[in-house]
């Protein structure tokens, strides 16, 4: 899949959980999602293109993949 898409997705279901008053509920939704839905090879290259320097996430994507690195 194109790392523009990926971007560009991510950056949506964060747009949409940043309705939550919680900041910590916000990016646990973004992980959530991500989690259950996103296919292995889909969040493999999402992170790829993180590390290259090609994406520009929402913070709440940066950190939801920082606590499914954790997890």
């Amino acid at each position: 899949m194109n790392p523009q898409n990926l971007s560009e997705m991510a950056n949506n279901i964060a747009d949409f959980f940043a309705a939550e008053p919680d900041h910590a509920e916000a990016v646990a939704g973004v992980a959530n999602h991500i989690d259950k839905f996103w296919e292995p090879r889909m969040q493999k290259q999402l992170r790829a293109s993180v590390a290259r320097g090609e994406a520009t996430l929402n913070p709440l994507v940066v950190e939801a993949l920082a606590k499914l690195a954790a997890a």
